[in-house]
């Protein structure tokens, strides 16, 4: 089990459009995937679970993976936690 702490910076923290980005990039693999945070626990595969944890720019949450791809799945949700999606440096 592989597992991460992190601190949301998109500026308008994780609503509709960064939770579909994740939700896509997390669809491959196989591992178990979860996100916890003050709020509760959220599947990254599912969407209104991402939502209805209402992390917004600050917050922190513990990524964890558990299985046979764990260590990709882990590296690529904490960069996509990490990323701008509102305000993308250019």
């Amino acid at each position: 089990m592989k597992s991460v702490k992190i601190q949301v910076v998109n500026r308008h923290g994780i609503h509709c459009r960064p939770s579909s980005v994740i939700v896509k990039e997390m669809m491959p693999f196989k591992s178990h995937l979860l996100v916890q945070s003050a709020a509760g626990k959220a599947d990254p595969r599912r969407i209104l679970d991402l939502i209805t944890l209402g992390l917004k720019c600050g917050d922190s949450a513990t990524l964890s993976a558990n299985g046979e791809d764990e260590a990709a799945a882990i590296l690529r949700l904490e960069s996509l936690f990490k990323t701008e999606f509102d305000f993308p440096k250019t």
